[in-house]
């Protein structure tokens, strides 16, 4: 069961009505076995995975929360991490250690018989598996007090807006709205109906179209392929990765939104960041805060607090840790891109990002001081070079990925173009409106001061339009991007 499916709003609909007409006690019981039903749709059978992890996480974290001497919660910890980390790295990697492995050893003439067995992928196991684990962490670091309630625990791990695709919530953000009995109110109830269909229309009208772009350009023979077409594809690429799951967590939110819940925003114009440190603390916003609080300051041996905004190259300043440190920002990254997928493809993206972060800082120290002038120049290499690296990530292959990006060091490949003529229509219009969005936004803010009943007309005019378009486009049911991971 998919947002963006008929079967969904079915089930969404009636999951509201007996959500607010039930009691605390059994509207958690519904988010149960609700949540149950949902990630059933797609296989009954990885249920009980679901429930081993979050029993392995409610009984170890009260085990480290009861237990005196560090190194026993430790332990504890290492339980945890072990068994969560065990069944990811087990259904997630395991080919991909396997190939690897295999390739390594016949380097040296060591043949190793293939698997001849396929693996299924539990669809959002990154993340709840990620989100579970935080929670274990924050217990030994004290940070937050065992959840006594197991059902509030597994609907915490398990809720069904964000189960298979985030935002990665942490358990102090969440807990205790399960705890209070939500009271409705209309602002919320609407707010969250109107994030729904904005998150719709992201996915269906503006994702899903932009993807017939890139599927055929990313299908072409690269040596056939302009270094314009591979910048063109990027920023294609870039743009429907971005709607697609910037789509899905807005549906997550107005989701939780409709039932009184509020969860962290994931994205926040990333596209219009000065900087890659700026960007990562503007996209995925859980999931960079996560690899940040949880991976790369702990490797800095650097206490975490409770909530962070992302980002990863804050202490790159550190003159005495500036090796050490640039050496972890690396592995950071590599681990950041191998958790996208198991793929050299995955872990080349974030070390291009790595690369990225750092260079940036040495390029910034070039630029001159006017400040306007500096942001835009900033931004403009900022942008490219992000958008550049989606290369990696979307290609079928490492060696394609190679061969696009050879394509830009070439200047007689900047001297054709080789895809429709609608697609650099297509990518001038998204990239244009994209950029000039925050204006129109605070235009729209100008007039709900001034001309509410006018900012009110406009407003429904928008989701008319939206709900219009959606329906029109919502012709076959796409998945989002983030599933896979």
């Amino acid at each position: 069961m998919i947002f963006n499916s008929f079967s969904f709003l079915i089930f969404f609909i009636i999951f509201l009505i007996l959500y607010w007409t039930l009691n605390l006690k059994l509207r958690l019981i519904l988010i149960f076995f609700s949540s149950l039903l949902f990630y059933g749709f797609w296989r009954i059978d990885f249920i009980p995975l679901l429930l081993f992890s979050v029993l392995v996480d409610f009984f170890a974290s009260k085990k480290i929360y009861q237990t005196k001497l560090k190194k026993n919660k430790k332990k504890y910890l290492i339980l945890s991490l072990f068994i969560n980390l065990g069944i990811l790295i087990f259904f997630k990697y395991f080919y991909f250690l396997h190939e690897s492995t295999s390739q390594l050893l016949s380097l040296v003439g060591v043949n190793v018989m293939p698997i001849e067995y396929k693996i299924l992928l539990p669809i959002g196991i990154s993340f709840y598996t990620f989100q579970s684990i935080s929670y274990t962490i924050d217990v030994y670091r004290n940070h937050i007090k065992p959840e006594k309630n197991l059902l509030i625990f597994a609907n915490y791990v398990i809720f069904f807006p964000q189960l298979v695709a985030g935002p990665i919530l942490r358990a102090g953000e969440i807990l205790w709205q399960f705890k209070e009995k939500r009271k409705f109110k209309l602002e919320n109830f609407n707010n969250g109906i109107q994030r729904i269909i904005f998150g719709l229309f992201l996915k269906i009208v503006l994702a899903d179209n932009i993807a017939k772009f890139v599927d055929q350009g990313f299908l072409m023979d690269p040596k056939l392929i302009s270094a314009i077409d591979v910048i063109t594809l990027s920023y294609l690429f870039g743009f429907q990765i971005y709607f697609d799951f910037a789509g899905y967590s807005h549906i997550a939110i107005g989701c939780a939104l409709t039932m009184g819940i509020k969860f962290r925003e994931n994205f926040n114009f990333p596209y219009h960041s000065i900087s890659p440190k700026i960007f990562w603390k503007n996209w995925h916003i859980s999931l960079s805060s996560w690899v940040r609080d949880y991976i790369y300051l702990p490797l800095l041996n650097i206490k975490s607090v409770n909530s962070s905004g992302g980002g990863f190259d804050k202490y790159l300043d550190h003159q005495s840790l500036r090796l050490y440190t640039i050496f972890t920002l690396f592995i950071t990254w590599s681990l950041m891109g191998l958790w996208h997928g198991a793929s050299w493809n995955f872990v080349f993206w974030g070390i291009w990002n790595f690369l990225v972060i750092v260079l940036f800082r040495f390029i910034n120290n070039f630029l001159m001081n006017n400040s306007f002038l500096k942001n835009i120049i900033s931004w403009s290499i900022s942008i490219n070079l992000i958008m550049l690296g989606w290369v990696f990530f979307r290609s079928e292959n490492l060696d394609l990925s190679f061969q696009m990006i050879n394509n830009l060091l070439f200047i007689k490949n900047w001297t054709f173009l080789s895809l429709r003529e609608n697609t650099y229509i297509v990518a001038f219009i998204v990239t244009f409106f994209y950029l000039i969005s925050p204006l129109i936004i605070k235009i729209f803010k100008f007039i709900s001061k001034k001309y509410k009943l006018m900012a009110d007309f406009i407003l429904l005019i928008s989701i008319v339009s939206s709900l219009i378009l959606i329906l029109i486009y919502n012709q076959e049911v796409n998945q989002f991007i983030y599933f896979q991971f």
